[in-house]
């Protein structure tokens, strides 16, 4: 081999020997953050115009908020949840300007507006051709959800941003919704920055109907009782007739502890947890809660999630669930209930 090509391989084999001593490095991330603590408004609002997520409390669970019109920050938050990215966001907004520029809002939409925000129900409606949201966000649809938080932080932070987010619930797809922050850093390991605005107070997730020019499709139960909807509105709320993904919480599974889940059980198993209500009388050498024991759907549901994580805690394989009354917020309770007892293959 001629001198100058040896010298070029030796060259060569000390610049390999050289990398392979250096440790590996990974493409640098976006902006760095700090995300294992608590923040406050202030950062939270710069992080989402970052283009980034962050957790935020509703009264109704905590949500993963990003920009609904950034497709950077909207596959975040599918990517962050392992969610499927057929299943569409809700959009939260801080007011009904920032509805409007969105969404086209017949009055049967002015009606329920009025009535119950901001507060726990999202309107699925006709999206503006010129919205200013990802089609991440709608998964394709024609129609956009949208909700208008009553949590102060939640208005304050949506407002402090200056911008709508979409915010499913801060957790990984198909598991447990959050109540508290600490579930949000549990579930994210650290590694999603959280606004602490308490226990959440209602527990389980906003009712979701499909509003038209004179209908309303009840797509998901929530806190917002159906004969509520109706009362509002003096028009008869319809169940879909079809299996559509339209909204969020209609996957068959979701919700859903580690531990398989038994309903309407009137005993408890060797190796179950004992989920009661009002007087039920489970009973569990592993755990045995109760829901609520004077009855009340209201209680049920603020500790339907809490108390399922608290089962699940115990390392048992399934958790007996007792009975809940199907009127009311009982429709809500046992909705998310039959999801996460569903077929989880």
């Amino acid at each position: 081999m001629p001198s100058n090509l040896f010298r070029l391989y030796l060259r060569l084999l000390n610049l390999i020997l050289d990398l392979l001593a250096k440790p590996c490095q990974t493409a640098p991330m976006r902006e760095p953050r700090d995300s294992t603590h608590l923040v406050k408004i202030e950062q939270a609002a710069r992080i989402l115009r970052d283009g980034h997520v962050v957790a935020m409390p509703t009264e109704t669970v905590y949500g993963l908020a990003g920009d609904a019109a950034r497709d950077d920050a909207v596959l975040e938050i599918f990517e962050t949840k392992a969610r499927p990215r057929f299943n569409p966001l809700i959009v939260h907004c801080a007011d009904l300007e920032m509805v409007q520029r969105l969404a086209l809002f017949p009055k049967l939409a002015q009606k329920l507006a009025d009535q119950f925000w901001p507060g726990p129900l999202t309107m699925v409606l006709p999206k503006r051709a010129d919205a200013p949201v990802s089609d991440l966000v709608t998964a394709g649809l024609d129609t956009i959800a949208i909700r208008m938080p009553k949590h102060h932080l939640a208005r304050e932070l949506i407002a402090a941003a200056g911008f709508p987010v979409a915010a499913p619930s801060a957790n990984p797809s198909g598991k447990l919704s959050p109540t508290t922050a600490q579930h949000v850093l549990d579930g994210f390991e650290g590694r999603v920055p959280v606004v602490d605005g308490g226990p959440a107070e209602e527990g389980v997730e906003s009712t979701i109907v499909a509003v038209s020019d004179d209908q309303l499709v009840l797509l998901r139960p929530g806190t917002i009782a159906r004969a509520q909807l109706v009362e509002a509105t003096n028009v008869p709320v319809l169940d879909p007739q079809d299996k559509t993904i339209k909204a969020p919480g209609m996957l068959l599974s979701h919700y859903a502890p580690n531990a398989a889940v038994r309903l309407n059980a009137v005993d408890c198993h060797d190796g179950e947890a004992a989920l009661n209500f009002g007087a039920s009388g489970l009973e569990s050498k592993h755990a045995t809660l109760n829901l609520s024991p004077n009855g009340d759907l209201a209680e049920a549901a603020r500790n339907l999630f809490s108390l399922l994580r608290q089962a699940d805690q115990q390392g048992v394989h399934t958790i007996a669930v007792a009975p809940i009354p199907a009127d009311g917020l009982g429709e809500a309770i046992n909705d998310r209930l039959r999801r996460a007892a569903a077929d989880r293959n």
